[in-house]
């Protein structure tokens, strides 16, 4: 029997942008992936939290640009735990509901190269594979060079195109995705809403919608 294959895409969502959905989606189709978990955190350990949106908006966001990907759901395992948001916490957490599926942790190169400083980062690479999506101005070299060689073997380099069948049968734990996706960061959103510019195509409208009526980032 197949077993499934769970994407795990954690972060602040401050907001949810159509530059993360776009990554979800090629994530998905390289690495063959039955849904994707979109996890909103309550409080990021590496983040300050002035500029962040309340818990109940982000995930209300996350949730409404959602609405129309039947295979990428919103999930509030780490607002409804409260407190710090880490990995090895929410992972534990995510084996117990699925304990039989294969969890892919996805995540951009720039979170990658902190690795080191996460709080049981070895157990957390240990009980799942890695994808590490490429950003702009962040190489793979450096990611690779990160652990300082610890994993040499367990790493492989995705072409980015069709589906990754065979890589899937290696022993890599860590793959390495070059994405062509779109430019956008959630602190241009939040800079454009405070000057009073258009966020049409960085958002979905109906988290547009909601970010003017609750008057979010204003």
């Amino acid at each position: 029997m197949k077993k499934e294959r769970i994407g795990l895409f954690g972060g602040t969502f401050n907001p949810i942008h159509r530059g993360h959905l776009k990554a979800a989606e090629i994530v998905q189709k390289r690495l063959l992936l039955d849904k994707i978990l979109f996890i909103p955190s309550y409080i990021p350990p590496h983040k300050e939290s002035a500029e962040i949106a309340s818990p109940f908006h982000r995930f209300k966001m996350v949730e409404l640009a959602l609405e129309t990907y039947s295979t990428f759901l919103p999930s509030s395992i780490e607002i409804e735990a409260k407190g710090k948001s880490y990995s090895i916490i929410t992972l534990n957490k995510i084996k117990k509901l699925y304990p039989e599926a294969l969890i892919f942790f996805i995540l951009g190169i720039d979170a990658f190269l902190e690795i080191a400083t996460w709080r049981s980062y070895e157990k957390v690479l240990t009980r799942c594979f890695f994808v590490v999506i490429s950003r702009p101005g962040y190489e793979f070299k450096k990611a690779k060079e990160v652990l300082k060689g610890k994993y040499k073997g367990k790493t492989i380099e995705l072409s980015g195109i069709g589906e990754a069948k065979s890589e899937l049968r290696s022993p890599a734990r860590i793959f390495f995705l070059p994405i062509d996706t779109l430019d956008i960061a959630s602190t241009t959103i939040r800079k454009k809403i405070r000057k009073r510019d258009s966020i049409k195509n960085l958002v979905s409208g109906t988290v547009e919608a909601y970010i003017r009526e609750n008057k979010i980032y204003h």
